[in-house]
């Protein structure tokens, strides 16, 4: 059955309206709506509104759609650049070395979790439960964990170290995708609660409130009324900055292509993606312009008109999630649920044993399963000012993605 709205224009403006509604109720001061939003988070509501508009409704449809596209190759550089311009990059040193542990925990709950979850299924599965051969499983599973250690790049190059079929291709990335969103909705509504499982961790959050609130502070020190000229100034530097970011990738790629086989054969084929270096370069030229007077931009809604793009991009990925396809592959499905699951238990007892924040669990997890599109969107989700530290630990997921991948993919051949 088709969509009822297919026209782009039309689906934008349908998500726009989405994303207003639940922003004036979330701050509206009936009684009702501050019950509601005690409990559901208005981030949380931005995701998975657009998936039900998606199905069960069927009034929008990614298909045809070129607005993630869009939202990930324009919006997401551009946020970046703007939410980077007013960091304190020397607060977020000052984080230490937790955020760094519980991002290698997620990415060994990863890596030992794919074949805990094959062992899983062979002991408890009855037979036929899944279509694919025992080889072509662990096989289609590799690339699975190409994608939650690095990115598409590195899922990618496991399809084709393996030689993974493609109609088992496209599965799989059905199962990477709706399992990996579930769990970004969980990471979201837990951002809303962080303080409760902070107090369960017993975990010290306080360099992280200390770097909250140094970057409100002087944003409150820089805030005026904004003029045109820096509505244009912001658009310049966002746009601008994200043009540089396309031009760098369409330069540096070719070049890098000429050694293709070499990048892949050590596990850097995430060199050869141009959306690994627009974030980079992105990221880099915002990180660099908050060393200069540019960064008193904060004070006339730099990371505001950031946190819009962000959100507009939240939208086009729960658009994107179509919840339908768990029954139509509940054997993979079974399998991609156990795996996120031993991640998420190696998760928690690390920052448990290091009484690290919620804040390093949900961040540290959504840069190795998420990537550079959706962990600075899990980071703002405890404040816009932290978003930064979201994509600079997604950029080392893409470093470490085929690495981690084959190790995985190792152990699941072993168990297999």
């Amino acid at each position: 059955m088709s969509p009822l709205f297919t026209n782009d224009a039309i689906v934008f403006g349908i998500l726009c309206i989405v994303l207003a509604v639940i922003f004036k109720t979330a701050h509206s001061a009936h009684p009702f709506w501050k019950k509601f939003y005690t409990y559901v988070p208005p981030l949380l509501l931005c995701y998975f509104l657009p998936a039900l508009l998606h199905w069960p409704l069927q009034l929008i449809s990614p298909d045809n759609s070129k607005l993630y596209f869009v939202a990930s190759r324009y919006l997401l550089p551009a946020s970046l650049i703007l939410l980077c311009l007013g960091i304190d990059l020397k607060g977020v040193l000052n984080l230490g070395p937790k955020a760094l542990i519980m991002f290698f925990a997620a990415t060994l709950g990863i890596i030992i979790g794919g074949p805990i979850a094959l062992l899983t299924i062979k002991a408890l599965a009855p037979e036929g439960f899944i279509a694919a051969s025992t080889e072509e499983l662990w096989k289609g599973l590799s690339t699975i964990a190409g994608s939650w250690i690095g990115g598409g790049a590195n899922q990618t190059a496991m399809k084709i170290i393996f030689e993974v079929d493609d109609n088992l291709f496209a599965t799989m990335i059905i199962v990477d995708v709706v399992v990996a969103n579930i769990w970004m909705g969980f990471l979201l509504y837990g951002a809303n609660i962080s303080h409760k499982i902070d107090r369960w961790l017993k975990a010290d959050s306080s360099a992280i409130e200390a770097l909250k609130q140094r970057v409100e502070a002087f944003r409150k020190k820089v805030a005026r009324i904004p003029t045109t000229t820096d509505m244009f100034l912001l658009a310049a530097i966002g746009f601008g900055g994200t043009a540089l970011g396309h031009a760098g990738a369409e330069l540096i790629v070719p070049k890098l292509q000429t050694y293709e086989k070499a990048l892949i054969d050590i596990g850097l084929n995430s060199l050869l993606s141009s959306f690994f270096w627009i974030i980079v370069i992105a990221t880099t030229l915002g990180l660099s312009l908050s060393f200069t007077r540019y960064r008193e931009l904060e004070g006339v809604g730099a990371s505001r008109w950031g946190s819009v793009f962000i959100y507009i991009l939240v939208a086009t990925i729960g658009m994107k999630m179509n919840l339908s396809e768990i029954w139509d592959n509940i054997g993979l499905f079974f399998i991609g649920i156990v795996w996120m699951l031993v991640h998420v238990a190696v998760l928690l007892i690390t920052a448990k044993i290091i009484r690290a924040p919620f804040f390093f669990v949900a961040v540290g997890s959504q840069a190795n399963v998420g990537g550079a599109a959706s962990a600075p969107i899990v980071a703002s989700a405890f404040s816009p000012t932290l978003a930064p530290v979201g994509v600079l630990m997604a950029v080392l997921g893409y470093a470490l993605g085929t690495y981690g991948a084959l190790l995985c993919a190792w152990l699941m051949s072993w168990v297999a």
